[in-house]
């Protein structure tokens, strides 16, 4: 009888935990003047467009991109442009792959991921 293969879990901060405590630490840097949710989106938007390198490439899918600019989107959300040859399609910062090297300014994408998910 065939035995299921089993596909590996991608776990995101392969390779580089960042200490949660550094991690409060840059979310606190990037909401102490803002007053709600919205200005902390607002903030976090500025800190990750100041301090994230781009371009970086990743993969999105199997399929290899470079990410050019960080945008929020109509919505409200956080998202990263990314391009491949005339493709452009932007991806939610949240839903983003990063590489195994990961770009400098990187801890601030895995600061706002927590943020998000502790609001």
């Amino acid at each position: 009888m065939p035995t299921r293969s089993r596909i590996p879990k991608r776990r995101p901060n392969r390779g580089r935990r960042i200490p949660k405590s550094i991690l409060r630490q840059l979310i606190e840097q990037a909401t102490v003047d803002a007053h709600d949710d919205a200005e902390q989106l607002v903030s976090f938007a500025t800190m990750l467009d100041q301090r994230l390198a781009v371009p970086f490439q990743t993969s999105v899918l199997g399929t290899d991109v470079t990410v050019t600019r960080i945008d929020q989107s109509d919505d409200g959300h956080i998202v990263a442009l990314c391009h491949r040859g005339r493709s452009r399609q932007r991806i939610p910062m949240l839903d983003l792959p990063l590489p195994d090297a990961a770009p400098k300014g990187a801890e601030w994408i895995e600061a706002f991921r927590r943020w998000a998910r502790g609001r």
